[in-house]
């Protein structure tokens, strides 16, 4: 089974995921297209800590779900907050944005 909102798009990402985690992979990624939301407001508002914070928790998240793009994102974020480059945030917020539109996950046995 896979699940995907852009399953027919051209250039999808596909993810492989063990069926073991059929149940909470919906949700997890429901919480980053949250995140999306939250780290765009955090940017307007130059709320770096907020920003440092969502990205810690992804770096930390993502590859225990299967999504080691998502805790490569979340490092990137996290380091740019600290630094403070607003560039650099919205870069790594625009390919969390990207990646999360184009993701189909397929689970497997």
């Amino acid at each position: 089974m896979s699940i995907g909102p852009n399953s027919h798009a051209e250039n999808v990402i596909t993810v492989y995921i063990d069926e073991g985690l059929e149940e909470i992979v919906p949700g997890f990624l429901e919480n980053r297209r949250r995140d999306v939301q939250t780290l765009e407001t955090a940017l307007e508002q130059n709320d770096l800590n907020t920003i440092g914070i969502i990205g810690h928790r992804m770096r930390g998240d993502g590859g225990g779900y299967g999504f080691d793009t998502i805790s490569e994102i979340g490092e990137c974020m996290e380091l740019a907050a600290a630094r403070q480059d607003r560039d650099a945030i919205r870069r790594n917020l625009s390919k969390l944005a990207d990646f999360l539109a184009r993701l189909t996950v397929v689970y497997r046995a």
